[in-house]
């Protein structure tokens, strides 16, 4: 067993990879309270873990336009003296990275052709989504002798929001106020699934408008405006899409009560902040709700109603797949969510 005492743990992908690896952190800790915890994250995910009350500290991969400073990373990797580390999610360069920062203990999966850079090796395959991707991510602290059963109703993010100036005032100025519930919809995914089609966004913001007790407003991209725009029928949708860092993101987002999007990182910041979450899934095993889907007991998955025993992403969009789900039965379970806030909002 490798009882780690400087441990680097690496997430240099996306938002909601991130999200999903918090939990790791507060399990190491409480298993080995002394254990320094480092996470290798992307400048534009460093929100996601400068205020984690379990990371020590937090290194910034170096790179520009997407390409990544080999010898730069290995002397601010290296400096640190880390004794372990774990690469949840590897590409070959990080591996490599971290192989010539001379870290002593190496976990990672044994299923890349660039393996043998690990020197402790996790066989799982994650492509047959057996388990949610949160879940895998904690099986990769068993080197660790920490077998944590982490499910919906113990799992501790601590996503910390920070109140927001910026956010503050773009609401006060745009009349969204504490006295009615407020729902965010998120309609972009940055490609990472099949989405629910634009039709049936707007179909779900008509039956907010004709609701009077409702504030509604869209986040986005600075690329998804044009999709944002698509859906903002009314002067009573506000939209705020391509406004936001992600430290602005988390901080309004913790202002929702309900947050609604296809399967996108956004989506897990919700969850991970205890929102109720509406989200949209495909059917296709890779991008499924049992292995993306938000993990939280306050979440709803909302999946094709046609049947797909060999789902593919171009399958699922020729087919119009997404288009099969029925925004009545999302509009029922949203206006009974509604109906246990407070009664004076």
């Amino acid at each position: 067993m490798i009882t780690p005492k400087n441990l680097l743990i690496v997430r240099t992908d996306r938002i909601g990879d991130v999200v999903l690896s918090l939990p790791m952190a507060g399990i190491v800790k409480s298993k080995f309270p002394g254990c320094r915890i480092t996470f290798l994250v992307r400048e534009y995910t460093r929100a996601l873990v400068n205020e984690h009350p379990d990371i020590d500290s937090v290194i910034i991969l170096k790179e520009s336009k997407k390409k990544i400073f080999f010898r730069e990373n290995i002397e601010q990797i290296s400096k640190e003296k880390f004794d372990s580390c774990i690469i949840v999610s590897p590409n070959f360069i990080i591996s490599l990275i971290l192989f010539f920062s001379k870290i002593k203990n190496r976990i990672g999966t044994g299923y890349r052709w660039y393996s043998f850079l690990f020197n402790h090796k996790i066989f799982q395959h994650r492509k047959y989504s057996e388990m949610h991707e949160l879940e895998f991510n904690v099986k990769m602290l068993s080197l660790f002798g920490i077998n944590e059963k982490v499910n919906k109703e113990n799992v501790h993010f601590n996503l910390i929001p920070a109140d927001n100036i910026k956010v503050n005032e773009l609401l006060v100025e745009n009349g969204i106020t504490d006295n009615k519930p407020l729902i965010i919809i998120h309609p972009g995914s940055g490609g990472s699934a099949a989405d629910l089609p634009v039709n049936k966004f707007k179909e779900l913001v008509a039956k907010f408008l004709a609701d009077n007790n409702i504030q509604s407003i869209v986040t986005g991209a600075e690329s998804e405006k044009k999709l944002c725009e698509a859906i903002c029928m009314s002067e009573k949708i506000k939209n705020f899409a391509g406004m936001f860092e992600i430290k602005e993101l988390i901080s309004i987002i913790n202002k929702a009560d309900i947050f609604i999007s296809n399967s996108t990182g956004p989506l897990h910041i919700a969850a991970a902040l205890s929102k109720i979450v509406i989200g949209f899934y495909p059917k296709k095993l890779a991008c499924s709700a049992e292995r993306w889907g938000p993990y939280s007991n306050k979440s709803f998955v909302f999946k094709p109603n046609n049947d797909c025993p060999d789902c593919k992403r171009e399958q699922c969009i020729n087919t119009e797949c997404m288009n099969s789900i029925d925004i009545k039965e999302v509009y029922t379970v949203i206006k009974n969510e509604l109906n246990k806030l407070d009664p004076e909002k």
